[in-house]
């Protein structure tokens, strides 16, 4: 339980309140992977407003589940925010496709979704 991500802040969002921890955790599952999807199809096409989108929908769950891949996660929002056609970022995207990779398996499997 917990090595892909941690419950630390969520608790403290959720002051505890398991129902509350368990609903966030399914809106992690219905959300992210749906956003890293798009994400994903974004730099492929190299549709740099779509990939900021995704990626800045993602931050803030993300963070709160203290993935680790935050601060890759934003490089890669500021590939497509700031339209750097110079860069290739998909070693980053792999990194944030596999912690929420990772992140949808433990929680499915730590909350019995």
């Amino acid at each position: 339980m917990e090595q892909h991500y941690k419950l630390f802040r969520v608790r403290e969002l959720a002051d505890n309140d398991e129902d509350f921890i368990a609903t966030l955790a399914e809106a992690f599952l219905e959300e992210v992977p749906e956003d890293a999807e798009r994400l994903k199809k974004a730099v492929a096409e190299k549709d740099y407003y779509n990939a900021y989108q995704a990626a800045h929908k993602m931050k803030p769950t993300i963070d709160l589940f203290e993935l680790g891949v935050l601060d890759v996660l934003i490089e890669v929002q500021d590939w497509g925010k700031f339209e750097k056609r110079d860069l290739d970022i998909s070693s980053q995207l792999e990194i944030v496709l596999l912690a929420v990779e990772n992140t949808v398996a433990e929680l499915k499997s730590d909350f019995n979704l």
